[in-house]
């Protein structure tokens, strides 16, 4: 497929081109947002020849195409794409909304800070190599890349303009504004200004981040003030003109003042982290790296690292952590390649091996590491030590981009062994991950075409070797297939083998003896451990945590025993159907690894003590 049938492709499985109501791209991924999400088909999507995978991750659609990405999302703007704001009626999280929000504002200017990163480390080289700071090629390349972090606030109005639904330009406006040069010479010359007869703080907003965010989400209210206030026939030069003499002079007076202090507080705490524990968050990030990506909470970063940039011309937050977590799939991918018999298994892992060095760990994640537990382990703890070694040696991130191997430029700067210690992160993940890959190993998928034969035959045996557990079901309902659930950690069995099913009543009973594990803190996750030392965890509905507890009652605290059929919690079915949230009950075994098998019964109605699963 070409770019463009590709892209028709997969406007075909998103219910055309006028569903689509924001589309941007990062580095592999569409991120798309729709009017009518039931148009959506991610199934089909990811049957697509040319996709690597589709999510539905923080709020948003993302569809994984690789480094083609930016050719398949200008195939779709071409056929006619008008982005609006559309209120679909439906709830969304808060989390989500945010992540949503984070990514629809940053994402469209890493391009260009990307760019100016990278011009940056090119004329690094260029002195290492001889070149003079005075030269005029030095001058001329040097506040080009400036150019992309001085007009940041500028770029930000318009991405955030966008996606918070008022006038891009307007917002550009106030963002030029900020840093007009009449502005900035009263800066510099640090006499008190006042604006009808307030005082304005005098601070310079180049490369600023969070005051021109604060300002357009304050234009948003008032553009539609000046809209509603204005008479149709003035109306035209009207509502632009309140809105700018409104929101400008409370940018000067408010907000931009504390958004330069919330940006201040950033870098403090970024600052404080790198001089005293420089090992702590490259360490966390990475270790924990995959699963932020799979959660989506990678995001909510972005106004950390942009605010780092601008501060320093630089980050330790997210690019070290995360150059030796995408080196440490790629490890993992290939020595399963050269350890796995499966011959479809070892073709997948080779080349997601070596895209993933690259950067682009998307078909390793997918199709590797997240299918097999003790691999994502080793990743895990492949990106910790190599993390820990990049955060002791105090690397840094000069620009954003994928990281990876072909990336490694964006750790060049004016310290020259920053690189050289980002290459060696990189060599320990490698070798960490590989080991504990090898050494840990990994459940041998079946071929395929022997899947099906073996199955009942392979669990027969088993059955008559061992001893079997029958858990219960907790609930009365439908059973679905765990693969089904709209939740990647549930669905790709990351936290263990089990089932979902759908409530009908919202109860939920002991399905053995045993005790309580732990009931969490926003009450709709509940841990139970067997008398037989079966440990499984009921987790309602998808999202629910941002209900805060809200429609969950329990019944039981942590610690407490029951018996078989003791009504455990109840939560308001309707109420968290209608506040936008599904309700279905993934039922885990936690500690699956303990096990020959863990085996679900089929798909069908199911009620409360009949055999929802068997443990061999």
């Amino acid at each position: 497929m070409n770019h463009r049938e590709l892209a028709q492709a997969i406007l075909e499985q998103v219910g055309g081109i006028n569903n689509i109501t924001q589309l941007v791209n990062c580095a592999t991924r569409l991120r798309m947002n729709f009017k009518d999400e039931s148009l959506v088909h991610l199934d089909q999507i990811n049957k697509i020849p040319g996709v690597l995978g589709a999510v539905k991750k923080s709020g948003q659609y993302q569809i994984i195409i690789g480094t083609d990405v930016a050719n398949v999302c200008n195939e779709i703007k071409a056929m006619g794409l008008n982005e609006s704001p559309v209120n679909t009626g439906k709830k969304v999280g808060k989390i989500d909304a945010l992540m949503d929000i984070f990514a629809a504002i940053f994402t469209p200017v890493i391009p260009a800070i990307t760019a100016a990163g990278m011009i940056k480390a090119i004329l690094v080289i260029c002195v290492l190599l001889g070149m003079e700071k005075t030269s005029q090629i030095y001058v001329v390349l040097s506040f080009i890349a400036d150019a992309g972090f001085y007009f940041l606030p500028i770029m930000l109005a318009v991405s955030s303009a966008k996606k918070l639904g008022c006038n891009p330009y307007l917002a550009a406006m106030v963002g030029g504004a900020l840093l007009h040069p009449a502005f900035t010479q009263l800066v510099t010359a640090g006499e008190p200004v006042h604006i009808f007869g307030l005082p304005i703080k005098l601070i310079n907003y180049g490369s600023s981040v969070i005051p021109i965010i604060l300002a357009v989400w304050l234009m948003t209210y008032v553009e539609r003030f000046a809209d509603k206030v204005s008479p149709k026939a003035v109306k035209f030069f009207m509502k632009p003109t309140l809105t700018i003499l409104i929101v400008v002079p409370i940018v000067l007076v408010v907000l931009g003042p504390l958004g330069s202090y919330i940006g201040t507080g950033i870098a403090t705490i970024t600052d404080f982290l790198n001089m005293h524990v420089s090992w702590l968050v490259p360490t966390l990030m990475g270790a924990f790296m995959p699963l932020l990506v799979l959660t989506g909470m990678h995001w909510s970063f972005l106004p950390v690292l942009m605010t780092s940039y601008t501060t320093y011309g630089y980050e330790a937050v997210m690019g070290p952590g995360s150059l030796v977590s995408n080196v440490c799939q790629g490890s993992a991918a290939l020595c399963v390649s050269i350890k796995t018999k499966n011959k479809e298994l070892k073709q997948l892992a080779s080349s997601a091996g070596v895209t993933a060095l690259m950067g682009i760990t998307e078909p390793a994640m997918y199709g590797v590491t997240i299918k097999f537990k003790k691999i994502l382990l080793s990743v895990m703890l492949g990106g910790g030590v190599g993390g820990f070694y990049a955060g002791l040696m105090g690397v840094v991130r000069y620009t954003s981009g994928t990281p990876g191997l072909l990336s490694i430029p964006i750790f060049i700067g004016e310290n020259p062994m920053n690189v050289v210690h980002a290459l060696i992160a990189c060599a320990i993940g490698f070798v960490v991950t590989f080991a504990a890959t090898w050494f840990y190993g990994f459940e041998e998928p079946t071929d395929s075409s022997e899947k099906t034969e073996t199955k009942e035959t392979e669990a027969g045996e088993k059955a008559s070797m061992v001893k079997k557990i029958v858990i219960s079901s907790p609930v009365n309902g439908k059973k679905v297939d765990i693969s089904k659930v709209k939740d990647e950690t549930f669905a790709k069995e990351i936290l263990g083998k089990g089932i979902a099913v759908e409530s009908v009543d919202g109860k939920i009973a002991a399905p053995f003896d045993g005790e309580v594990a732990t009931i969490f803190r926003t009450k709709h996750v509940i841990g139970l451990k067997s008398t037989e030392g079966v440990e499984l965890l009921i987790h309602i509905g998808i999202d629910t945590v941002e209900l805060e507890g809200k429609f969950f009652t329990p019944h039981v605290q942590d610690g407490d025993t029951f018996k078989k059929g003791d009504l455990l919690l109840e939560f308001d079915k309707k109420a968290i159907e209608e506040a936008g949230y599904e309700t279905i009950i993934p039922v885990i075994v936690t500690n699956t690894s303990n096990y020959l098998e863990v085996l679900a019964s089929k798909e069908g109605d199911v009620e409360m003590g009949q055999e929802l699963l068997t443990i061999l």
